[in-house]
């Protein structure tokens, strides 16, 4: 007798593709719109596009990379691409926007002052976002939905809005019914910081505890209930288990703060009062050009000295950034 064959049993593929699986071959295909658009996205047109967006993206920064290294007088008489047939370089125009007069530039003075600035900015809305979003969503407490909706709510509110009330409230402090319940911050000196931390903290915590309390929400509950059953508060949890977990949301956070509060100059201008001792990076650069623009050059030198710490930040930290931006969008 010659052996029969097993017939095929129902639901188990056969052929030249039995076995393969999401892991071992290809897998099903996307179908529909998704597909489409994907397909639209790797072809050679997308590719010839993206390229198009790169060039006109980089080819100012380069001119402007290559003007801030070309004497002042070719820069007021010719283009900067004739540097690419008679090159001329020279460190005067960095020398002058980091060490010269205070009619040239001295923004080394003010690079510390942004500095100064930035970071304490920076580290007040982290530590504060992180501690409000764990407790907007692992602490049940009453008012907390209506609590996180008016955090959220804040986001809307115009900056500009905002600058007058708070200026106000710096200078002469807050009355009730002629009643002086808050004093005035009448604060000199390196203390004059005070208050534009203070502001750029306010303007970026709203965001903040949104962006957090979205992936501390998506945590596991489990890791919760296990380390409460060995006896640990939230003190406890939020140190030894938050806080390693949301490491690249944090990064992430940190580098949108840091990025905004570097270049900002509306709420600097405000809030440091226009001395010159706590003025950051932005405000002298807003007055390097000269009151009627004869002193533009010093520009092109001054705008890579302002960009070089931003983008040094960026590209260290940029693992963590692109890690704190997937955070949440696949499961497993």
């Amino acid at each position: 007798m010659t052996p029969t064959k097993n017939p095929p049993r129902p639901g188990v593929p056969t052929g030249a593709g039995a076995g393969r699986g999401p892991r071992g071959g290809r897998g099903p295909r996307p179908s529909g719109a998704a597909a489409r658009v994907r397909r639209r996205l790797s072809g050679s047109a997308a590719g010839l596009a993206a390229l198009v967006i790169a060039v006109v993206w980089t080819v100012p920064t380069a001119g402007l990379l290559i003007s801030s290294f070309r004497p002042a007088e070719q820069i007021r008489t010719t283009g900067w691409w004739t540097f690419l047939s008679s090159p001329d370089v020279t460190l005067d125009n960095y020398r002058d926007v980091l060490f010269g007069s205070a009619n040239d530039g001295r923004l080394a003075s003010h690079l510390v002052n942004s500095f100064v600035i930035t970071l304490p900015s920076t580290v007040f809305v982290l530590g504060v976002a992180a501690l409000a979003a764990y407790a907007l969503a692992w602490i049940d407490f009453r008012g907390r939905d209506w609590l996180f909706l008016g955090i959220f709510a804040l986001q809307i509110v115009p900056l500009q809005m905002s600058l007058v009330p708070m200026l106000r409230f710096f200078s002469q402090g807050v009355s009730v019914g002629g009643v002086q319940v808050l004093p005035a911050w009448e604060l000199t000196g390196a203390m004059a910081f005070t208050n534009v931390w203070v502001a750029h903290a306010v303007f970026g915590l709203p965001l903040g505890v949104f962006l957090l309390h979205n992936f501390i929400s998506q945590l596991p509950r489990s890791l919760f209930e296990a380390a409460r059953v060995d006896g640990a508060g939230h003190g406890r949890i939020f140190l030894r288990i938050v806080l390693p977990l949301i490491t690249p949301a944090l990064v992430s956070l940190g580098i949108f703060q840091f990025l905004w509060v570097w270049n900002d100059l509306l709420v600097a201008l405000i809030f440091t009062g226009g001395d010159t001792a706590t003025a950051p990076l932005t405000v002298r650069l807003a007055e390097l050009a000269g009151t009627r623009g004869e002193a533009w050059h010093r520009l092109t030198a001054g705008a890579f000295v302002s960009m070089v710490v931003p983008l040094t930040v960026f590209f260290l930290l940029q693992r963590y950034f692109v890690r704190g931006l997937l955070a949440g969008s696949v499961k497993g």
